[in-house]
Order: structure tokens, then C-alpha cells, then sequence
């Protein structure tokens, strides 16, 4: 509990086997509950998760690979219908500096923000992320703003946290499944008038794979434009 407001934590997870109980044993202890939603890996990331030793763990397990934005949509309906009220997204390859979730809860049990959303840009460590991921998250973070009208700077950070009441506002079943979720989210969320505000967030890289491909860049270009138009034809 976060200043007396009860605290999710979402894992998305998909053959994260090598890493996800690293993840979780750096899960801080205000958390009340931690939902990992294995997106129907094939190794034994789900087989472990059940095994860990605490029992404000929750698996969930996707039938089938939906993507990670479908996992994280389940992970909130998960936490919605136990009624927790902060809502926080932590990477499950231990991405993600847990010192760095309190400011992200803080922010939206505080009431300064109904999502609140790392930025990696702002941080002292921002060269730490490679070049070609620096690069490419300033552009489409670029684009994300000039279809939504937020002024976020680091569009592709999955850290965040969101209030359950602008979740229950949300249409779930609309958010865009795979890689480009976060684009896609904070289009679903200016287009509600929600407020959202940058937390400077570490990156870390370790011996974590991470990349990012041309295609990958075109592809959210288009996650954008796609909600860019939903959201206009509905005006």
C-alpha cells in the first residue's frame, strides 16, 4: 500500500525464464498485489512464477500469444475486479529500476496525474540506452505527440502507472495487441482528456536482450496513425 492507496504491479511475460524471478524479488514490498500475465510462453517462465515463494503473486496464463499490449490489458482487468486503485506496468526481463516505481505511484495516488509515465530521457543515465533505440524513441515519441497533443517525450517506456478510475474508463478490448501498445494508450487516453505526466525513470541494460528493428519503428508509426483517425472520425 502506496499512502494508503493498494498497489498492482503488471508483468507481461513471454519466455522470460531466465530473468522473471529476478524480476519479482526486486518487486518493493508496498506492493499489495503482482500479476504476471504469461503470454503463452513455451519455456518455463509460467512454471516458475507459480513456484515463487509469495503470495501476492497471481499467474495468468494466455491459451494463446496475443501480444504484450493484450497481456497488460488482462493484468489490468485482473487488478480492476480485485479493486486495486494503482495500477503500475513493470517489464518482466528486469528492465525496469524498482526504485523508480514509487514516484510513478506517487504521482497518480497523489492526484497530479491520472497516468503517469516513464521518461528515460530525463534521467542523468539517458546514453545509456543504445543509439538506435535513443534515436528511434525520440521519433515516434515526436509523432505520438503531434496525434495526441500529450507532451510526453518518451512514448516508448513501458513503465507506468495508471489510477483505477481512468482505467475503468477505458475500453480494454480496443487497445492494440502487440508492439506499439504504449502509442496506442496514450491515444485512448487524450482522447478522454486524461491527465498525463513524465517521472524521470533510469534505463538499464545489462545482459538483457533488447532491440529494435526498421520495421519495428514503421510499425508503430502506423499503431499511431491508425488511432490518430479512429479517434478523429469520432469527433
Amino acid at each position: 500500500m502506496w499512502k494508503g492507496a493498494r498497489v498492482a504491479v503488471i508483468i507481461p511475460a513471454y519466455q522470460e525464464q531466465r530473468i522473471i524471478l529476478r524480476t519479482l524479488r526486486g518487486i518493493p514490498g508496498y506492493v499489495d498485489r503482482v500479476y504476471v500475465v504469461d503470454d503463452a510462453s513455451s519455456d518455463d517462465t509460467a512454471s516458475l512464477v507459480e513456484g515463487y515463494a509469495d503470495a501476492r503473486v497471481s499467474l495468468i496464463r494466455h491459451a494463446q500469444n496475443r501480444g504484450v499490449g493484450a497481456a497488460i490489458a488482462t493484468g489490468y482487468t485482473a487488478a480492476l475486479n480485485e479493486g486495486l486503485e494503482a495500477l503500475a506496468v513493470m517489464a518482466a526481463d528486469d528492465q525496469m529500476h524498482p526504485d523508480d516505481l514509487a514516484p510513478l505511484i506517487d504521482a497518480v495516488v497523489s492526484g497530479t496525474a491520472d497516468y503517469a509515465k516513464g521518461n528515460r530521457f530525463a534521467h542523468p543515465r539517458a546514453t545509456d540506452m543504445p543509439f538506435a533505440r535513443r534515436s528511434a524513441g525520440r521519433v515516434l515519441s515526436a509523432l505520438t505527440r503531434l496525434a495526441t497533443g500529450l507532451r510526453v517525450q518518451d512514448t516508448q517506456c513501458g513503465y507506468t502507472a495508471l489510477s483505477a478510475r481512468t482505467a475503468r474508463t477505458l475500453s480494454w478490448s480496443e487497445l492494440w495487441p502487440r508492439y506499439g501498445y504504449p502509442n496506442d494508450l496514450l491515444g485512448l487516453l487524450a482522447a478522454r482528456g486524461a491527465r498525463v505526466q513524465d517521472v524521470p525513470v533510469r534505463p538499464v541494460y545489462a545482459d538483457e536482450d533488447s532491440g529494435i528493428r526498421p520495421w519495428h519503428a514503421f510499425s508503430v508509426a502506423g499503431v499511431i496513425a491508425r488511432r490518430w483517425w479512429r479517434t478523429r472520425v469520432r469527433l
